[in-house]
């Protein structure tokens, strides 16, 4: 009788996703992604950048949630998901942080000259 328990925790590793949630969440993908093309139609400076990236963030987090079955998953693993997000932020920080320093204006001479 114990082997037969053994064989049930077996079929406990994955969870089914019903296909109506999938096609919802692949309908929003899709929008979102119509936004981040339709942020570029319109000239709203340095704030193109920062829409398109929180649209960006948002459909990661569904495709993780959803698609990876995070939603479903042990809470640890999404921690191990967020701190590894935060670090990839912070080392992207980093290096746009060193690049302020390369301007043109800076350091004369230096740097090709941008033309527009």
């Amino acid at each position: 009788m114990a082997d037969h328990a053994h064989a049930d925790d077996a079929h406990e590793g994955g969870h089914v996703v019903p296909l109506w949630l999938l096609a919802g969440i692949l309908g929003a993908l899709l929008a979102l992604t119509f936004a981040t093309v339709a942020v570029t139609w319109v000239d709203l400076g340095r704030l193109n950048i920062w829409i398109a990236m929180g649209i960006a963030a948002v459909k990661a987090t569904l495709v993780a949630l959803y698609f990876m079955h995070l939603r479903w998953d042990r809470p640890f693993n999404g921690v191990i998901l967020l701190i590894s997000l935060v670090l990839v932020v912070l080392f992207i920080g980093f290096a746009l942080r060193d690049g302020i320093a390369y301007l043109p204006e800076r350091i004369p001479g230096d740097a090709p000259e941008i033309r527009r």
